[in-house]
């Protein structure tokens, strides 16, 4: 997917919703935070009140195409300043394909109003970075607790994340998994020796395939999704309203999975297999200690459990699904930041979840359980969104 979108074309039949899309994408991608969740705040709110933008007024194209383009402009401006040269630049050239009249003046004022609006309402949500991130004190070691991990052994992150207000949800802990399996229980050995086997960095019995999955779905969950509900949006046949309120139900869905996800992880703040693994009690009496056991990939520095790729591909794909079916109209190529030059094909979204409860796996970051409670979790966050999509979207 490109991230650079031809701000020059003049064409009429130019999809304004991709094009925004891709606007958005490329913005966030150039200036935005260094937090995933802020970034995906960023694209709730421009994208919400583009839905709302568009539920307000005629859908004629004119209204519709220039309150789509005022709403996510005027939230991109305010929220990455940076990037607000570049946004009227792309504006311009949305206009100036527009007919010049009634439809089009209402379109860019109530574009602008519901932004603003909007902007205002989630104003101190606690979704900045310093927010999402406070200081965290490390916890007294003991078994199944989590501990900084090799090798920079830094602080805990996203802990602030599940003080966050949401924007669906009543509270952070509406639908919080039940614990993890118990230390010495036979599905905690299995977790732990599947990870230990499979996701150390001289691994034996992963394969190649194995290996470029983890790979290739190593990186931002936001990243990597961009370009599945991308390729949701450009083959969808609805109306401009339809697809903003698409973009808009799934990152509202994404935020309040991040919310729950971190009051999951905080409350239960499970260690990585890479503390148990070195661990002198490793927590199960028929798994040895090694000191020098490795991960394939640096681990997160925040609790297993839940596991926050999975959150998001659960959540993700149940809006997908709700919304679109089961499978996309096409079959839809993916690329990873992590994985140059690699390109994965695709026709399903629970394909794209299947994948990401492996890749964690295989990376040596995550345990199974973390992994399938993590999807389970985001499939109820997100289910919940679209029960009240009525009300987010008036």
């Amino acid at each position: 997917m490109s991230t650079t979108p031809a701000f020059a074309s003049a064409r009429a039949d130019v999809d304004v919703a991709v094009e925004w899309y891709d606007l958005t994408a490329a913005t966030i991608a150039a200036a935005g935070s260094t937090t995933q969740v802020t970034n995906s705040r960023t694209w709730a709110i421009g994208w919400l009140s583009a839905a709302r933008a568009l539920r307000s007024g005629p859908h004629r194209p004119s209204f519709q195409d220039a309150a789509l383009a005022s709403a996510v402009r005027t939230s991109l401006a305010e929220l990455i300043p940076a990037r607000a040269a570049e946004l009227d630049t792309a504006f311009a050239a949305t206009l100036a394909r527009i007919p010049d009249g009634q439809d089009k003046d209402r379109g860019v004022a109530a574009g602008a109003e519901e932004a603003r609006s909007l902007l205002a309402e989630r104003a101190g949500d606690g979704l900045d970075p310093a927010s999402v991130s406070p200081p965290y004190p490390v916890p007294q070691p003991a078994p199944g607790v989590w501990q900084p991990t090799p090798p920079a052994f830094g602080p805990a992150v996203q802990a602030g994340t599940r003080l966050a207000r949401p924007f669906a949800l009543d509270r952070a802990d509406r639908f919080r998994p039940g614990p993890p399996p118990a230390l010495g229980s036979a599905r905690y050995r299995a977790d732990l020796e599947e990870v230990r086997d499979y996701g150390a960095a001289n691994s034996t019995v992963r394969t190649q395939a194995q290996t470029d999955v983890a790979q290739f779905w190593l990186g931002s969950s936001l990243t990597l999704y961009t370009g599945a509900l991308r390729a949701a949006l450009a083959q969808s046949p609805r109306s401009a309203s339809k697809q903003a309120e698409l973009v808009a139900l799934f990152h509202v869905a994404l935020v309040d999975t991040q919310i729950a996800t971190s009051d999951a992880k905080y409350t239960y703040v499970r260690w990585r297999p890479v503390t148990a693994l070195r661990a002198a009690d490793t927590g199960h009496p028929a798994i040895p200690s090694d000191p020098a056991w490795t991960p394939l990939h640096t681990t997160p520095s925040h609790p297993d459990y839940p596991s926050g790729h999975n959150t998001y591909s659960g959540a993700a794909e149940q809006v997908l699904t709700t919304l679109l079916g089961p499978r996309s109209r096409e079959p839809f190529e993916l690329t990873s930041p992590t994985a140059p030059g690699a390109t994965r094909t695709y026709t399903t979204w629970k394909a794209l979840t299947g994948e990401n409860v492996d890749a964690r796996i295989w990376s040596g970051i995550h345990t199974r359980s973390a992994d399938t409670a993590g999807v389970t979790l985001g499939r109820q966050v997100a289910a919940h969104t679209l029960r009240h999509a009525a009300g987010l979207l008036s």
